[in-house]
């Protein structure tokens, strides 16, 4: 088994969706690798990573709204807030959802489903430089 690793930046410019799926396809090819798993794992604790419909991009607009209802901003009971009402709301949204997932691949493609795409989720909202490290094994 082998094992190839790199980091890709994204470059958000405020609250949204980010599809990496590209990216990450771009890595498995530079990876070599033909059959195996990717782990695409977020260094940040204010977005996250969702695989999502990536067709209709609507789906995400609900999403987003449905989690700003949930977890809303200016909450009194919020003692985080040094870096602005959207701060401790980010890092509740992230932590409902996931920062690293995990993707087979096989044929040097993305098992990902017809609809599906990884997406960072930048829930903060200036912009932000995101790391995301990507580490391909298999054979």
């Amino acid at each position: 088994m082998a094992v190839y690793s790199e980091e890709i930046t994204v470059n958000t410019s405020g609250k949204g969706t980010y599809e990496l799926s590209e990216k990450i396809s771009q890595g498995l090819i530079k990876s070599g690798l033909n059959e195996g798993t990717v782990t695409v794992f977020c260094q940040h604790t204010s977005c996250s990573l969702v695989i999502m419909e990536n067709v209709d991009p609507t789906v995400r607009t609900d999403l987003e709204k449905y989690f700003d209802k949930l977890v809303p901003e200016n909450n009194p009971d919020f003692i985080h807030t040094m870096e602005g009402s959207d701060d401790m709301p980010s890092h509740i949204k992230m932590a409902l959802t996931r920062t690293m997932e995990v993707i087979p691949f096989t044929n040097t493609q993305l098992c990902l489903g017809t609809w599906q795409g990884l997406f960072l989720w930048e829930h903060r909202r200036i912009p932000h430089e995101r790391k995301i490290i990507l580490t391909f094994s298999g054979v």
